[in-house]
Parts: C-alpha cells; sequence; structure tokens
C-alpha cells in the first residue's frame, strides 16, 4: 500500500523515486507504524497519509536541497523531512533535533537500520546547539514548527553566513507572513520566495518559504 502511494502521489507531484529509495521508505514507514503502536511517534497512521504527509511532502523540500549543504531539521518529531531527505540525498549531511527522547531514539534506529552515513540524530532543544553546532548548517528547515519569528530567531546562530532557511507550512501562510515580515526584517533576515503546492490525492495545501540573511542577498 506504501508503495502504490508513493508511485501514485509521485506521479501527481511530478516527481522520481528510484527503487532503492522506494523499498527504504517501505521499512522507515513499517518501522514507524510498529514503533507508534507502543510509543506515540505521530498521529500520521495510514499507508496512504504516511506515503503523502510524511515522505512525499518531505521530497519537496528535499528538492530544494543542494548536493553541498549540511541541513538542520529543527524539531523533526519522527524524522521528517529529515530520513527522507537522508534517503533520496544520502550524500547530503543531515542533523535532526528533537527534545522528546523517544522520537529521537525512533531516528537513530531507522539510521542504522538503513545504513545511514553522516546523518545525526540529537535529543535536545535547539538553543543548546550553539555551543557544538554554532554557525555549522547551510540549511535550516522546521515543518509546522512555530511561528517564522521563532524559526528565525532559534535558527540564526546555527547558520552559516551564506546559508538559508526553508520553512515547511501549511495554509493560511499569507497572514502569518505579513505579521512576521517586519520582525524577520529587524532580525536581519527577508523572505525570499514562497512555493505554495497541494499534496496528492487531496491531503491538503502546504508552502515552502526560503528565508536568507539581509547580507545574502
Amino acid at each position: 500500500m506504501i508503495r502504490r502511494a508513493l508511485e501514485e502521489g509521485a506521479r501527481e507531484m511530478g516527481l522520481e523515486i528510484s527503487e532503492e529509495s522506494i523499498r527504504a521508505f517501505e521499512q522507515f514507514a513499517d518501522q514507524l507504524k510498529k514503533w507508534n503502536r507502543k510509543i506515540n511517534l505521530t498521529a500520521i497512521i495510514s499507508d496512504e497519509e504516511i506515503a503523502v504527509k510524511h515522505i512525499i511532502d518531505a521530497l519537496m523540500f528535499a528538492g530544494c536541497v543542494r548536493d553541498n549543504e549540511r541541513v538542520l531539521d529543527i524539531g523533526s518529531g519522527a524524522g521528517v523531512p529529515a530520513i527522507p531527505l537522508k534517503i533520496v540525498k544520502p550524500s547530503v549531511p543531515v542533523t535532526s533535533v528533537d527534545a522528546v527522547g523517544k522520537k529521537i531514539l525512533f531516528q537513530r534506529h531507522v539510521a542504522r537500520l538503513l545504513k545511514f552515513a553522516g546523518f545525526e540524530a540529537i535529543h535536545g532543544r535547539v538553543e543548546e546547539l550553539c555551543d557544538t553546532h554554532g554557525h555549522g548548517f547551510d540549511l535550516i528547515t522546521s515543518r509546522a514548527f512555530s511561528r517564522l519569528e521563532q524559526f528565525v530567531g532559534l535558527a540564526a546562530p546555527l547558520l552559516a553566513g551564506t546559508g538559508r532557511l526553508i520553512a515547511m507550512k501549511g495554509p493560511g501562510v499569507a497572514d502569518e507572513i505579513k505579521v512576521d515580515e517586519e520582525r524577520l526584517a529587524a532580525l536581519g533576515f527577508e523572505i525570499v520566495s514562497v512555493t505554495p503546492y497541494r499534496l496528492p490525492f487531496g491531503k491538503g495545501e502546504r508552502n515552502l518559504i526560503e528565508i536568507i540573511p539581509h547580507k545574502a542577498a
């Protein structure tokens, strides 16, 4: 079921997914459902919703990632978009951080199962990374993690000088942008693009919001 939903959804979105990646996604989904029966990792539990709302949504973000970028996923939860990104772009260094220990344990389990290299899952608050990972990332993302102003405030100390941020947001983001745009400017950042898209099978609307420091404009 995961395979069919992935293949049909990818066609609808104009995405290409290799056979190797599909097999890895099947393993990820199987482990997610297995772990979720014991501990609460996600409210998204049906095969179709895992395929679309977790994997294909993450692949839309992955399409924005450049091959040489070091990526941080803030508030990664059960590993989305970090794990799908790593599956389709294995050479990209990916770090995820989440304050919930069981979610990080799950991510580490999947990373071992899929034999990831260059993948780090950190249990802690993002504020705690400044001492060890300050200015260490070229691309920082979050998925429905917080308001844009809060996301930028947390991410800024971890962003390399020419780096960028991509916030993954649901519908209605235009109102949030209106409220936060001036606040972002005060932090030294600006929104340079908003990319809307609709998930397959009528599963909702999403937006990718790219934000950069003023000096990188």
